[in-house]
């Protein structure tokens, strides 16, 4: 006896089982870009307010922010600059209410439930918990940007001489 019911469960479970299979081969393919991070207190103006506002230590805040993977949702604002999502919820923290007028290439900062990286100095109001090395805009390179939206992203904390070494 032929039962319909039991076979479309079946097709349906085992389209389910191709979409997941295809999800993961995906992911595995998306780039992922590892950034250094110097979150000494020179860089990571802001890391105190963090840790405050999430209950935590500085050490902690650069813990959770080290050891998440982000994806690049957007690149806007200015050339090159990437919003990340993924953020730990207990890092979420509001912009400054008051922005600061320049901001460093490299900063790396926290706005609402973001991270992201300001590529080149501007004006800015996220809270600023480190800067990295990187270049990530280049107008004379092709592709002018490090990153691409759909891109993962993972930080690792660096020293300020592993930063400094970086930077020649």
């Amino acid at each position: 006896m032929f039962d319909w019911l039991v076979t479309r469960i079946r097709a349906a479970v085992a389209a389910g089982a191709d979409r997941v299979k295809h999800r993961a081969a995906t992911q595995r393919r998306v780039r992922l870009v590892e950034i250094p991070v110097c979150y000494d207190r020179e860089f990571a103006l802001d890391i105190d307010d963090v840790a405050r506002r999430a209950a935590i230590s500085p050490d902690e805040v650069i813990r959770l922010h080290s050891a998440a993977e982000y994806r690049v949702a957007c690149i806007g604002f200015v050339p090159g600059f990437p919003f990340l999502a993924g953020l730990p919820k207990e890092l979420a923290t509001p912009r400054r209410d008051v922005p600061r007028k320049q901001i460093p290439p490299g900063s790396v900062g926290i706005g609402g439930a973001q991270t992201g990286i300001y590529p080149l100095r501007s004006p800015g109001g996220w809270n600023l918990i480190g800067r990295t090395p990187l270049r990530l805009f280049d107008p004379q390179k092709n592709p002018p940007a490090l990153l691409r939206a759909g891109e993962r992203v993972r930080f690792h904390k660096i020293t300020r001489d592993e930063f400094e070494a970086l930077t020649q």
